[in-house]
């Protein structure tokens, strides 16, 4: 997963507020705006705690709950510096719990890990309930999305809107098929999922070019959506549950390949941070564990980073601090332009939950 969505926050000077709430709106509280209002409250408090400026507060204040029009169970991530807004981004699923942070880096990882799987795919919905014939009245609906899974939960992707007579369905489905072509590509979707009409869809499917057909999924049941949320979200939901992209699954086998072989790979924080100090990362792996007890220490840069401080000292690195150990990688992997891949722990347990594919192997030594 390349994280170049993260830049814009890490070109900004800290200390940062780093926010993560649900805000969902549930029908079945009595006053769920105020339910918000009441979580935030809380993490308020907790910031004012760690010592938060009162200008950063405001600033997370004056944002927080502001995605009332966004239906459904979600939560926002929230980061501020210096009372100012540095990055607000939507959650597609409620935090696993609300939390508030103040310290010298954002604390990205959770907002990482709601990103993931990032699969980027196009959906498409048929809409069609008459008679199974060109020479029938009516028309063919077609809408579809392009996007990236599961982010369309709550930011909708690139949608697609058109009615055809029936009449003119078979010879249509083809130009429907190269414009939607044009929007897989844009995106180099992985995955085309076609819910609706059976006989609707089949025509369409025949008639997309032969590349995209490849990569078709066709999904039972009308595939009804709710308004405001991803094209056929829950059908989604079941397809992609447990799936990596293929992007990151690529990454995954080369570094077990590299490891299998003593190649361009290591396993553990301490030559995870060797690597990265010295821009060495292709890609950065690790198990989400968010109750991790690891530390690093950390100066001002990217690649400043070290198991204690006394390394960063002797560097000359006046301004140092400790910090969480995937706070401080996040910032390095977006600061070396490496990628990151997070990998559940049944596909791959890691050493210390880190590894590393190195841009290139180390020369052995004597050579």
């Amino acid at each position: 997963m390349k994280l170049s969505f993260l830049e814009p926050l890490y070109k900004q000077s800290g200390p940062f507020a780093s926010v993560y709430l649900d805000t969902s709106r549930d029908a079945a509280l009595e006053d769920p705006h105020a339910a918000v209002r009441l979580r935030w409250r809380r993490l308020r408090d907790a910031l004012e705690s760690e010592g938060a400026d009162r200008d950063s507060v405001a600033a997370v204040a004056g944002t927080v709950g502001s995605d009332m029009d966004v239906p459904g169970t979600h939560g926002q991530a929230v980061f501020t510096a210096h009372g100012r807004l540095a990055l607000l981004d939507e959650l597609p699923a409620p935090p696993a719990r609300d939390t508030a942070h103040f310290g010298t880096l954002p604390d990205t990882m959770p907002l990482i890990v709601q990103h993931a799987p990032g699969i980027p795919y196009l959906a498409v919905h048929v809409h069609y309930g008459g008679r199974h014939s060109t020479d029938a009245t009516g028309t063919v609906r077609i809408e579809a999305e392009a996007g990236a899974w599961p982010l369309t939960k709550v930011t909708p992707g690139h949608r697609l809107d058109e009615e055809i007579p029936v009449a003119d369905w078979a010879r249509a489905a083809g130009e429907v098929g190269r414009e939607l072509e044009g929007h897989a590509r844009r995106i180099d979707v992985e995955t085309v999922v076609v819910a609706g009409d059976v006989w609707a869809r089949g025509i369409l499917v025949n008639r997309l070019p032969a590349a995209l057909r490849g990569q078709v999924t066709t999904v039972t049941g009308v595939g009804e959506s709710e308004a405001g949320r991803a094209l056929l979200e829950h059908r989604l939901e079941s397809l992609f549950e447990g799936r990596m992209a293929a992007h990151d699954r690529a990454l995954l086998d080369a570094l077990l390949a590299e490891r299998a072989r003593d190649g361009a790979s290591a396993e553990g924080l301490a030559p995870a941070v060797s690597a990265l100090q010295r821009g060495k990362v292709k890609a950065l792996f690790l198990n989400d564990h968010p109750e991790s007890p690891l530390r690093l220490w950390v100066g001002p840069k990217p690649g400043q980073l070290a198991l204690a401080e006394q390394e960063l000292r002797s560097y000359g690195i006046r301004e140092v601090s400790e910090e969480r150990a995937d706070t401080a990688l996040a910032r390095a992997v977006v600061g070396t332009r490496a990628e990151l891949v997070v990998v559940p722990e049944q596909e791959l347990r890691l050493s210390e939950g880190v590894g590393v594919l190195l841009r290139y192997a180390e020369p052995a030594s004597g050579t």
